[in-house]
């Protein structure tokens, strides 16, 4: 009996390397496979949550940050206005009772409205004029408006002008209402008050 003896410890051995070898690969395949369903959940979880914003009006709030001024301050009261995403100034307010949209534009004269608006909040054009606007002159007609309000801030007989050539059903509220407050700007917010007497 001469030759090699195998030792039966040392099979046993390898058998028992190879059990733990494929016992940690089945370990840290079920750890990679438990990550993997995490990551799924998270996903689903975080994509949920901007659903939820969005319904709830986040993109609104984003677009248009000035949405609740009209509902929210007292007469006479500051009216802090936040930009909006293209960097402009919009806010809601009123004219002769009327909601309309405004977009605060110190380079108007007066508070522009835009014909079919004008139209529908039964303004009555008066003497015709010439205004300069960034699609070149273009012709209207000037309007009394009995009263612009902006949140709190309530101005009685304001000189407006109805522009044809506007498209879009936002009035530009300028300087014939803006003259008549004060205007401060406090870290990119534009606060608007009545003059102190």
């Amino acid at each position: 009996m001469g030759g090699k003896q195998r030792l039966p410890g040392k099979a046993n051995h390898k058998a028992s390397q190879r059990a733990v070898t494929l016992a940690g690969w089945n370990m840290e395949s079920h750890i990679a496979q438990r990550g993997g369903v995490v990551m799924m959940l998270l996903f689903w979880i975080l994509l949920m949550a901007v659903g939820t914003w969005w319904i709830h009006g986040g993109l609104e709030e984003m677009m248009r940050p000035n949405a609740n001024i009209v509902h929210t301050l007292p007469a006479g009261e500051p009216v802090t206005l936040q930009r909006n995403r293209a960097g402009h100034f919009e806010a809601p307010g009123r004219i002769n009772g009327e909601e309309v949209t405004f977009l605060l534009d110190t380079g108007a004269t007066y508070v522009a409205v835009p014909a079919a608006l004008a139209a529908e909040l039964g303004l009555e054009p008066g003497r015709s004029a010439w205004f300069n606007t960034a699609n070149g002159r273009v012709e209207g007609t000037l309007t009394e408006l009995a009263e612009v309000s902006l949140g709190g801030l309530k101005v009685q007989n304001v000189q407006g002008s109805i522009s044809p050539g506007m498209e879009s059903d936002i009035v530009l509220l300028g300087m014939s209402f803006l003259n008549l407050l004060s205007i401060e700007m406090q870290a990119g917010q534009m606060v608007l008050s009545f003059p102190e007497q």
